[in-house]
């Protein structure tokens, strides 16, 4: 099948708007992409329809409310292949998923029963790690002591996997990036996890990638835990996922307290509900949800093997065509073969600033991104401060790619290189 580019962006109201008389060329979707039609009615419908707090009321309203949000969790469920919503757990975005991890598997528990890591068990994690995935496990060896060791990525962009064995000897948990949101390196998830269960470690994948453009299956990624957002794949901000091997989730103590997640109370101790809601604390992003499963249906009516083939075509055309028009004063980062990596291009261009690069590109409604990209020791290890970066999704074509390359050349000869 055969992803429609023109249709699909007109299931974008926001593809309509002009910057200062330009077109609106978005190329920032790794950050957070654009809502389809279908999301935003979807909401709109729910508040207008159906409000009210989940899983407390009797009444018609919060009986339908709860029945949209749990419909969404099994949309979720079998969006990424889970063998049932139970595993599926509600966030606020990937970042308070694996923070989620670090907090109830990551620190020790003394209690018998509970699962985690065992005494001086490290973590192994990567240099191309985004900051959600590697802050949380700073504080857990700040807080307790854990070790952290890192595996390395050669000049492609390509995880070092030589010494594998090694690395993972006393290790208890692997977390790492499906897809690089700098490099767009598609990282090899299903050796890894096999490799890590082999030496005894559970894995935690951060999807926050790859969900949006590669089809997912849980089971054939063989991880323990996958975090992803909602914004980057065509849903609403303040929602995201844990997706969790039920085993572990069961004997994981909870990480926030408080309202939903609590089955009793009484002044001298509490009993934990049954997952998902035991790590779901409070009233939940109700609507949120709904638009993400909306979101996914969205994405499963055009077919995420559609999506990943646009994507790698157009990331082709994206290289090549830089490449061509810009030759030397274009230095991209990541691997050379499109079909390696996601539709995410990090550059650096001449000698301009990526922070002046995007502020006059923008001039003329091209959409990067520049700096960081939440990922500093990465930046450390290419040897750069900041880079610019495009990224692509499905409501991207090959006049989005040129529009960038001219107006890159317009840039230039702003600034008179």
């Amino acid at each position: 099948m055969t992803l429609d580019t023109a249709r699909v962006k007109k299931d974008f109201p926001i593809l309509d708007r002009e910057i200062d008389g330009h077109r609106l060329v978005f190329l920032d979707s790794a950050a957070s992409s654009q809502k389809p039609r279908a999301v935003l009615d979807a909401m709109d419908h729910y508040y207008a329809t159906t409000h009210a707090n989940v899983h407390r009321g009797v009444y018609t309203l919060a009986e339908e409310a709860t029945a949209a949000y749990e419909a969404a969790r099994s949309k979720v469920a079998a969006f990424v292949g889970a063998p049932s919503s139970r595993g599926v757990i509600f966030t606020k975005n990937a970042t308070e998923a694996i923070n989620l991890v670090a907090h109830s598997y990551g620190r020790p528990r003394p209690a018998p029963g509970r699962v985690g890591l065992g005494p001086g068990q490290a973590v192994l994690l990567t240099g191309m790690e985004h900051h959600a995935n590697l802050v949380p496990w700073l504080m857990l060896r700040e807080e307790c002591g854990t070790e952290l060791r890192f595996l390395d990525i050669d000049d492609q962009g390509r995880l070092v996997l030589d010494d594998l064995d090694r690395m993972l000897d006393g290790v208890g948990l692997v977390a790492v990036t499906a897809m690089s949101n700098v490099l767009g390196t598609l990282n090899p998830i299903a050796a890894i996890t096999e490799a890590a269960h082999a030496a005894g470690a559970v894995v935690l994948v951060d999807g926050a990638q790859s969900v949006p453009h590669l089809a997912t299956d849980v089971a054939a990624l063989g991880c323990d835990f996958l975090a992803f957002s909602a914004h980057k794949m065509c849903g609403p901000t303040g929602i995201g996922v844990l997706w969790g091997r039920e085993e572990l989730l069961e004997a994981m103590p909870a990480f926030l307290g408080g309202g939903e997640m609590i089955r009793d109370v009484r002044l001298d101790g509490w009993a934990p509900n049954d997952i998902p809601w035991k790590y779901e604390a409070g009233t939940p992003p109700i609507a949120e949800a709904v638009g993400l499963g909306a979101a996914v249906g969205y994405l499963t009516d055009l077919g995420m093997d559609a999506v990943r083939e646009h994507e790698v075509a157009l990331t082709r055309y994206a290289m090549a065509t830089l490449a061509d028009r810009h030759g030397d004063d274009l230095h991209l980062y990541g691997p050379e073969d499109a079909s390696a990596r996601g539709g995410v291009l990090s550059f650096t261009y001449r000698d301009v600033h990526p922070h002046d690069l995007s502020q006059v590109l923008d001039s003329v409604g091209v959409c990067i991104r520049a700096g960081h990209h939440c990922a500093r020791p990465l930046m450390r290890r290419l040897g750069v401060g900041s880079t610019a970066r495009a990224s692509f999704y499905l409501y991207n074509d090959e006049a989005d790619v040129d529009a960038l390359s001219d107006a890159m050349i317009a840039a230039a000869e702003l600034f008179r290189l």
